[in-house]
């Protein structure tokens, strides 16, 4: 018969090297590498190739699993702060901080899932399902505020989601330069000067 403390021990160190591997993706996509190859992972996680291998089938699901663990971590930053009862300024600046939030820590994630959902089906539900939350958010957030522009309502909705997207906000951050309190600055005056 097997000791159940060997199991447990031979079970914990799986789990910790499976997330070192997971983790080592993350990294990698940090690093703006956004499809990591096995053996990159197994060289940064300091896990054996064979034991990724053991883990994760292919690289595939080894990167779609990376993101999967990624979005265990930080879905509470999908969350808003603010709700349509707030007022107009305060409805503004709570969507720009949280935006900044989920974006900063989000970002070498998004910018890879992006990369890879043109050939893969799964990741581009993923990435489609994100960016529908986040679209969702937009039109619940100012809904009175568009209704009242009456044609003109579905056209700034467009607006404000594209300023408050993540492409807009990592052009600022990366391409722009702009710090995080410069980004938020920009989302809530381009947004105020649509709403207001």
């Amino acid at each position: 018969m097997t000791d159940p403390l060997i199991t447990d021990g031979r079970t914990a160190r799986r789990e910790r090297n499976r997330t070192a591997v997971l983790d080592a993706v993350l990294e990698l996509f940090g690093e703006d590498q956004t499809y990591p190859t096995p053996d990159e992972v197994a060289t940064r996680s300091g896990v054996s190739l064979r034991s990724v291998y053991r883990y994760f089938d292919d690289r595939e699901s080894l990167v779609r699993s990376a993101m999967e663990h990624h979005y265990l971590r930080i879905h509470h930053l999908f969350d808003l702060d603010v709700g349509p009862a707030d007022p107009l300024e305060r409805r503004i600046d709570g969507l720009a901080a949280q935006r900044l939030r989920l974006f900063e820590e989000a970002g070498p994630v998004f910018r890879a899932a992006i990369a890879q959902a043109e050939n893969n089906e799964l990741i581009k539900a993923r990435v489609l399902d994100r960016r529908a939350l986040l679209v969702e958010q937009v039109h619940s957030l100012f809904e009175p505020e568009f209704a009242a522009l009456g044609p003109s309502g579905p056209y700034v909705e467009a607006a404000v989601e594209v300023i408050t997207g993540f492409e807009s906000v990592d052009h600022l951050r990366r391409f722009r330069g702009l710090s995080v309190d410069e980004t938020i600055k920009v989302l809530v005056e381009a947004t105020g000067a649509l709403l207001r």
